[in-house]
């Protein structure tokens, strides 16, 4: 495989694109770097080639690169520049979709917390607003510009905002400044001028869903409007066409599987009824973005959520059903695709190597360390309510996904309740060192019953943050106990809080010694887990009730029994011959004392 440069952009003939003034067909596939392991990008990449596509669509996530104001990473998953260099390397094209906002089942669809706690109005001409995201696009456009392809790169497009057209029409408004023409209006034709000022010349597009009201409230003249989809493409394809008589017909998002949330089934779509609408927009002559050609993981404490009147939080597995399964191995459905698009793209003779079978290993848990003794820093409250995880920063900065609260109760010579307006997400009981429960966003919990008990008795509370909402009118909303903390009808007292730092969890010091017969949480455990070689490791969370886990320091995300994922994927490049260390923080309860790994993905069951 030889890569090449372009020696011109894309352009936007009457009906398609032109590549060096010849038709040129954009066959694409959505593959985020900051949801796979940079070791692993070159593999990832060479298989959306060997599929037959000629072109990968990413997003960039601001949150992720501008943790803080004034900062812009690009070390790690942050490495906006190597993925770009990586896919030029494998002779790919690259779109770009930089938001600001990208929904994408990420944390707060990307907006960073730093700017959604500031108060401003968010998507709209609010000048405190647009001069933040222009910080956050200048340093973007830094990267890109140079990579575009009429300068010898790869980037052929770039995306203006991301399904505005359902902010602007209701469905996620989160302001009724929102739904005023004027400023959406003023909104876009900022984002272009500041993308045209960064010296960004390729083309620039929109997508909506297909709905006359969309469509015509997300985009502006001048732009390619694009659709997002997973059926019907026939009718969807005739509405743009309708919108946009001239100019390439392209479905930037199809839908060929969709994301999972805790405690629902694990979603597929079968392929041929994928290949089916494939075939309709390739024989129709549209361009088409995968979405996705491969999901990956939502590491750390990346994942979104849904609520549109149950909070719904989206698991660790962003595994989609896509082409490439979460640890990137060809499905049954990328084959099929592959047989299509071999009708419309030359295909080489590489294909991807078959998988195998993922080691089978087991250790045991030792040194449990209860949550409780890892507090050592809880600073005084004022005031009868808990401070947002929003405003408890991390070291790093950050805001803390955890927090724990100890206070005094006002106690109750009977049985009595504690009860809050709201909790977002979690909010673990503990009286006098007793966990007595969790309450849970959703399962719309505000109270739990507390026994009799004197007043003075020490309360403490850990609060989670489960997921932020990425989509809808709760975009950006705080995270944490909404008003004070009841017991019967008094406040507690006393509060002092601690936010508990991710990092630190991983490497606090053990618990006693010996191994663990079970695992009563709120608490931390270890394994060493003996590895011959680094590969990929599918770790078996059956056993366990819910909590994170770190592999050697790295955070794997999330787990939760109520399903549907039963493996956390372990990417190989964390790895290393010999011993590596697992921590384990069971927030719940778990009978099964042992780390243990799978020989394949368990992402749950498929039926309602």
């Amino acid at each position: 495989m030889n890569p090449t440069a372009r020696t011109s952009a894309l352009t936007l003939g009457p009906e398609g694109f032109l590549a060096d003034g010849r038709p040129h067909r954009l066959l694409s596939g959505a593959l985020h770097y900051f949801r796979v392991h940079p070791a692993q990008w070159r593999d990832r990449l060479r298989s959306v080639r060997q599929l037959g596509l000629n072109t990968v669509e990413t997003y960039v996530p601001w949150d992720l690169h501008a943790p803080r104001r004034g900062e812009f990473r690009t070390d790690g998953s942050c490495d906006l520049a190597g993925f770009l260099d990586a896919a030029a390397a494998e002779d790919l094209d690259v779109v770009v979709r930089p938001g600001p906002y990208i929904c994408a089942e990420w944390s707060n669809g990307g907006l960073p917390v730093w700017l959604t706690r500031s108060g401003v109005r968010l998507r709209i001409d609010d000048p405190d607003y647009l001069e933040a995201v222009d910080e956050f696009l200048t340093r973007v456009y830094e990267v890109v510009a140079p990579r575009q392809a009429d300068r010898g790169g790869r980037v052929v497009l770039v995306q203006v905002e991301n399904e505005y057209g359902a902010y602007e029409t209701g469905s996620g408004a989160a302001d009724s400044a929102a739904t005023d023409t004027a400023a959406r209006t003023a909104y876009l034709e900022h984002l272009v001028a500041t993308t045209r000022r960064c010296g960004i010349t390729v083309p620039l597009t929109t997508v909506d869903q297909p709905t006359d009201e969309m469509l015509a409230a997300g985009t502006l003249p001048g732009l390619l409007t694009t659709g997002s989809f997973g059926g019907r493409a026939a009718e969807r394809l005739d509405t743009l066409r309708r919108h946009q008589p001239e100019g390439p017909l392209v479905c930037s998002e199809f839908w060929v599987g969709w994301f999972d949330h805790w405690g629902s089934h694990h979603r597929t779509t079968p392929p041929e009824a994928a290949v089916a609408e494939l075939t309709t927009m390739l024989e129709r002559g549209a361009g088409v973005n995968v979405y996705v050609v491969h999901g990956g993981t939502n590491f750390g404490f990346t994942s979104g959520a849904n609520d549109k009147g149950t909070y719904q939080a989206t698991t660790t597995s962003y595994d989609y059903d896509a082409l490439l399964d979460e640890a990137g191995r060809p499905t049954p459905k990328y084959w099929a695709f592959r047989e299509v698009l071999g009708g419309y793209a030359e295909l080489g003779a590489d294909v991807p190597p078959p998988a195998r079978p993922a080691p089978v290993l087991r250790a045991p848990l030792v040194g449990a360390l209860p949550l409780i003794e890892a507090v050592d820093g809880l600073e005084p409250v004022a005031g009868e309510e808990v401070p947002f995880l929003d405003d408890l920063a991390t070291e790093s900065g950050v805001p803390a996904p955890f927090a724990w609260v100890s206070a005094t109760s006002p106690g109750s010579p009977g049985p009595t309740v504690l009860h809050v307006a709201e909790v977002r997400d979690r909010l673990t009981v503990l009286l006098d060192g007793v966990r007595l429960g969790t309450l849970f966003r959703e399962d719309h919990d505000t109270t739990l019953a507390l026994p009799p008990h004197p007043a003075g008795t020490r309360l403490d509370l850990l609060l989670e943050d489960a997921g932020r909402v990425n989509y809808g009118p709760r975009l950006g909303e705080p995270k944490g106990v909404v008003g004070p903390v009841r017991v019967g009808d008094a406040a507690v007292r006393d509060l002092r809080v601690q936010a508990l730092d991710p990092d630190r969890l991983a490497t606090a010091p053990a618990g006693r010694s010996g191994a663990v017969t079970f695992l009563a949480g709120p608490v931390l455990a270890r394994a060493e887990l003996e590895v011959a070689e680094p590969v990929d490791l599918f770790l078996d969370t059956a056993g366990w009730g819910r909590g994170v886990v770190w592999v050697n320091g790295f955070c794997l995300g999330r787990y939760w029994r109520r399903g549907p994922q039963r493996t956390l994927y372990v990417p190989g490049p964390v790895l290393r011959a010999g011993t590596n260390d697992v921590t384990v923080l069971e927030l719940d309860a778990a009978a099964d004392p042992w780390v243990r790994t799978l020989p394949d993905l368990d992402l749950g069951h498929t039926d309602e």
